[in-house]
């Protein structure tokens, strides 16, 4: 039972035979499992007389320790040839085409918007912005609008809850509240555009409860009709890109202008379609007039020094006739193949200081 070297040397040939941890764990048992081969002489030993039991148990306890070696040399050659199995399955083919991807558009109102404010900036109007949320003041009564005009009833104008005054604010009904908003605190001379969203209670094929407008507003001295009329002309000129576009202004009212016109383009209408810059038909695209003196005064100007003009256009509505878009609710559906189609590559979109040169006014 002292000689140990057959045992030894059949648990090393076991061990060295093994291909997988599976297999190297199978191999420990055997050995040194409670029923394994060393553990089963181990437990003979008190059979024996106390100096063979001695001698025999000191050289079992070496076979052991060199086993346990031998097993953690194994393991660790199988941990890494196991490891390099792993990556050598998962590694990845950095040599394939990459993934298709889909370029983005930019929609047709962030567009239009840009369009406009390239045009208008090459005029010298810069541009303001203001609160979604206004006051009754500030979206009514400074722009003279009468406690029993129909706009301010709430079958046209979203209210919210009473704020602690008891006064209920309002989603805008138009960006005009900024243009009080830059008169309240900005001296004259004043040349501004507002583009913005603006919310009133309607849905159908040509209006959306929320939608876009861009306002524009200029204050100052000795400003008369013939610059709102000439600064409208080259805008409609250079937005259609029709040089000899015909332009019109057709008188009307609004309570925050007076004198007010509605500015209508030259277009006819053929088989459905609609061609903008010929014919002998006209189309109705914005509002202007004079700035009313008793708006100038509910902002604290005195309308004997200063007057100024305004003008007020849907965004949908002019990114529709434009680029052919039937339909205003398609606007915010959210549908990819109609932004597809009618969307533009970002690098296509112009940047300002480039409005006036892409209509030849």
């Amino acid at each position: 039972m002292t000689d140990t070297g057959p045992l030894k040397a059949e648990l090393i040939a076991a061990i060295a035979a093994t291909e997988t941890l599976e297999q190297l764990e199978a191999v420990r048992l055997n050995a040194l499992g409670k029923k394994g081969l060393i553990s089963t002489q181990l437990k003979a030993l008190g059979g024996l007389a106390p100096d063979e039991r001695r001698q025999a148990g000191q050289a079992l306890n070496v076979v052991k320790e060199e086993i346990g070696v031998a097993l953690a040399e194994r393991q660790a050659v199988l941990k890494r040839a196991e490891l390099a199995d792993k990556l050598a399955s998962e590694t990845i083919d950095v040599s394939l085409p990459a993934r298709a991807t889909t370029n983005g558009r930019t929609h047709p109102l962030s567009r239009t918007i840009e369009e406009i404010s390239a045009i208008f900036s090459d005029m010298g109007f810069s541009i303001a912005e203001g609160p979604d949320i206004e006051t009754d003041f500030y979206n009514f009564t400074a722009l003279n609008i009468p406690p029993e005009h129909p706009a301010r009833q709430e079958h046209d104008t979203f209210y919210l809850n009473p704020d602690k005054t008891g006064t209920r604010p309002v989603l805008r009904t138009h960006t005009s509240p900024v243009q009080i908003r830059t008169m309240l605190n900005t001296p004259p001379p004043i040349r501004i555009i507002v583009p913005g969203r603006t919310y009133r209670s309607d849905h159908d094929a040509t209006h959306s409860p929320m939608f876009h407008q861009c306002e524009g507003l200029v204050i100052g001295e000795g400003i008369h009709m013939g610059h709102l009329k000439g600064c409208l002309i080259d805008f409609c000129r250079a937005f259609f890109g029709v040089k000899d576009l015909p332009v019109r202004f057709r008188p009307s009212f609004f309570p925050f202008t007076e004198p007010s016109a509605e500015v209508d383009i030259g277009c006819r209408r053929v088989d459905g379609g609609l061609e903008i810059g010929a014919g002998d038909d006209w189309l109705e695209i914005l509002g202007s007039g004079m700035v009313n003196p008793k708006v100038l005064e509910n902002c604290g100007l005195n309308s004997d020094e200063v007057q100024g003009f305004a003008f007020g256009m849907g965004v949908e509505r002019l990114a529709m006739l434009k680029y052919g878009i039937p339909d205003l609710r398609t606007f915010y559906e959210s549908d990819l193949r109609w932004l597809k189609h009618y969307g533009f590559m970002p690098v296509d979109v112009p940047g300002l200081h480039t409005g006036l040169g892409t209509g030849g006014a």
